[in-house]
């Protein structure tokens, strides 16, 4: 027993465990394309978020103050409805699921870059690579027939997340988890109001429109959760740099669930940024970083939180 306490607590099985979870975030909003649109999947997906949630949420508002919960409600705009707002509506506009986790793995990297005073030659290469790996992927996709409009949604989000990254940084958050209640609670409220005004709110009764909310309702809880503990047991770096294997792997994913084709320039574009990986290693825990060294959750580093 003891041996196997510690090869599941090893970093090989967290970090898989990350990976694979994180990806399915990105397969969750093209899955549930297909069932409903996505201002009704968010909206289901956080009411059953802030009801799982509830626990936590008597702690967290008792502790924060007034510009403690304007502080959260901005954060909860940024990066929860306007980063998943985004992803999810790419989806529906027929941006592929591994396109948009190629963008979004630009988050950490963009982080790193406004967070650090100094980067090395290296660093500013990874970066490049990254980037130009997501441009060589996007051309790919517009030769496929994908629209410039529906990839300026990916790339909107992921630019919204990083501001809400960026601004998590400069006050302490609650705990993860009472971080998770109120944001759910706060999206929930937006969500709801929004998709009741659009007349979407009614749910489909369909078993794949609720598969994919419990889909997406998992890997956003588990995505953090396992952000968190690697960040806490692993440092920040490892946690970041293991987000740039998701493309691939939500590619990978995709292929066979929905028959998305794997082209050329997508799989040339995942291995360029996929080499950001080793030029980026150690840039999330340079002097500088402000949350490199912090465990203190969704503010940590740099985070997707789908």
């Amino acid at each position: 027993m003891p041996n196997r306490q510690r090869t599941i607590a090893s970093p090989q099985v967290r970090g898989l465990a990350l990976v694979v979870v994180w990806s399915s975030g990105f397969v969750g909003a093209e899955l549930g394309a297909r069932h409903a649109g996505p201002d009704t999947l968010l909206a289901w997906r956080f009411l059953a978020t802030a009801v799982l949630l509830l626990p936590w949420l008597r702690p967290a508002l008792a502790h924060l103050d007034r510009r403690g919960r304007i502080h959260q409600g901005v954060l909860a705009l940024l990066s929860q409805c306007l980063y998943l707002g985004g992803t999810y509506w790419a989806a529906a506009a027929g941006v592929p699921a591994g396109t948009s986790a190629l963008i979004a793995s630009l988050q950490p990297a963009l982080v790193i870059f406004l967070s650090s005073r100094r980067l090395r030659p290296r660093h500013l290469a990874g970066l490049a690579l990254g980037t130009g790996g997501v441009m060589l992927t996007a051309v790919g996709d517009l030769r496929a027939g994908v629209t410039i409009a529906a990839l300026v949604l990916p790339l909107a989000a992921m630019l919204s997340l990083t501001a809400g990254t960026m601004l998590q940084e400069r006050r302490p958050s609650p705990p993860l988890m009472q971080t998770l209640a109120v944001q759910a609670l706060i999206s929930a409220a937006f969500f709801t109001v929004y998709t009741a005004a659009a007349g979407n709110l009614a749910p489909p009764m369909t078993a794949g429109f609720w598969a994919a909310v419990a889909w997406g309702t998992a890997a956003g809880i588990g995505s953090y959760g396992l952000y968190y503990l690697i960040t806490s047991r692993d440092g920040a770096s490892r946690a970041s740099t293991l987000l740039y294997l998701t493309p691939a792997t939500t590619a990978l994913w995709a292929a066979p669930m929905f028959g998305q084709p794997i082209r050329g320039l997508t799989v040339l574009g995942l291995l360029i940024s996929a080499s950001a990986v080793f030029l980026l290693r150690d840039a999330a825990v340079r002097p500088g970083n402000p949350g490199a060294s912090s465990p203190a959750g969704p503010g940590a580093a740099a985070k997707i939180p789908l």
